[in-house]
């Protein structure tokens, strides 16, 4: 028996880890259970991380649940914020349902992001103007009440400016590039319903066209017929749908004035017009654009303007497409307080990431200026090699002035039909009748 035990092979030793040389000597079928423990020890762990894991996961979200921020035990402070937005790529200012591609958008994801506000309806929130699609603003003003550092007796202090939460700074780290906070003005206390809409006292508009070969002079005095208390709703969209029945606005200014005085001869030489008034209509601006275009072109006399004001003559506004939205600027908003406050350095990022843009544009402008020079120079040589007698007297030097062409939307006509003689819209004594009688066919419905 005991010799019978000697002779029985040795038991193999297993251990946790094993060497190369323990691995070579092992046999086949020892190789593959060793395989075998090692998946399903493998398949254990991945069970286990997983499980802890999920763990994790439950366990962060009821900690971002509990850490959840707490309103109510913050200061809050009424101001107006200045915005700077390019509207190019946006849908319009003010928010939409079927698009998230509006400036108010981005601009209440990044004040509900930071926590500035808890929400919209909370936050007391007005806007000073409603840009449409494309428009852009560099004076744009909305009046909120944002969370402060500071409880409401200390907010006089001189030092609570300041000491302030960097409320520009905080909002530019998380809009998008196209859009600026540029600075903030604490509401007065004795003014705690100051509105940036209705307390507004003047807003100033530019629109930026170049000189090409328009008449300067005759829009200059077709602009001084629009100045003064008149109804404009032949120079706007009629918005009668939206219980908009008054069109009577004030134009306080209104001039063609170059954007650099020492360029202001040149085809490519860039101009604006300047327009201030108390409020605008829908699409006031840009009808305006338009009839001053056909102005300058030399299609209409600058008394147009004049004739398109006086609506007992002209009861029906004549069918005349608007001017291009991209060139449009709300400009500046005029307020009886005027105490912005700056914040140095964020200025400061605010103007580098414009001299940036700026210069992006400017080489995209100056290339396609060097090409259009180089073809002109092109052209001129090609009608120099024409015969004198097949020259068309219409192919001379600077015959080529299409700038200002796309201003005016839509299909130019080969012939021009003047305004007063063109087919006209509705009447708004008309529309006014129109939708009374769509509200009773909508009430009986």
């Amino acid at each position: 028996m005991a010799d019978r035990i000697e002779m029985l092979p040795p038991k193999k030793k297993r251990t946790k880890g094993l060497t190369k040389e323990d691995l070579l000597i092992l046999d086949k079928n020892d190789l593959v259970e060793r395989i075998l423990q090692l998946e399903a020890h493998n398949h254990q762990l991945k069970n286990k991380l997983s499980k802890n894991l999920e763990n994790g996961r439950n366990s962060d979200s009821v900690t971002r649940e509990n850490r959840k921020f707490d309103f109510a035990k913050c200061h809050y402070r009424r101001v107006l914020l200045h915005i700077l937005y390019f509207g190019w790529d946006y849908q319009g200012f003010v928010v939409q349902e079927d698009t998230t591609q509006t400036v108010e958008h981005h601009l209440f994801h990044a004040l509900k992001k930071s926590c500035l506000i808890e929400s919209r309806e909370k936050s007391q929130y007005n806007r000073c103007g409603r840009t449409d699609k494309g428009v852009s603003a560099f004076g744009q003003v909305i009046s909120i009440t944002l969370r402060s550092n500071h409880e409401s007796f200390e907010q006089t202090l001189p030092d609570s400016l300041s000491s302030e939460l960097p409320y520009c700074k905080i909002l530019n780290r998380l809009l998008p590039k196209d859009i600026r906070a540029v600075a903030w003005m604490p509401i007065p206390e004795d003014k705690p319903e100051f509105s940036a809409r209705f307390n507004c006292n003047k807003r100033k508009y530019k629109y930026y066209f170049p000189k090409s070969s328009l008449d300067v002079c005759a829009m200059r005095t077709a602009c001084g017929y629009l100045i003064g208390s008149h109804d404009f709703r032949h120079l706007c969209k009629m918005d009668v749908g939206n219980n908009v029945t008054e069109f009577r606005r004030e134009i306080f200014t209104a001039d063609i004035v170059p954007v650099d005085e020492n360029d202001r001869d040149c085809a490519t030489s860039m101009y604006q017009l300047v327009i201030e008034g108390s409020s605008f209509l829908w699409h006031q601006i840009r009808c305006i654009m338009a009839v001053l275009v056909l102005v300058g072109q030399g299609q209409e006399p600058p008394s147009v303007v004049k004739e398109l004001l006086d609506v007992d003559k002209y009861p029906r506004k004549p069918q005349y497409t608007m001017a291009l939205h991209i060139p449009l600027n709300l400009f500046h908003c005029s307020y009886d307080i005027d105490d912005w406050y700056y914040d140095k350095e964020e200025l400061k990022n605010v103007i580098a990431q414009l001299q940036n843009d700026w210069t992006i544009h400017n080489v995209k402008s100056t290339m396609i200026k060097d090409c259009v020079t180089n073809l002109e120079g092109i052209l001129d040589s090609v009608v120099e090699k024409i015969p004198t007698d097949y020259v068309d007297t219409s192919m001379t030097k600077d015959r080529v002035m299409a700038h200002t062409n796309c201003l005016i939307q839509g299909v130019k006509p080969r012939t021009y039909i003047p305004l007063f003689e063109r087919e006209t819209c509705p009447s708004l004594k008309e529309r006014i009748e129109y939708y009374a009688k769509k509200r009773r066919l909508d009430e009986t419905e």
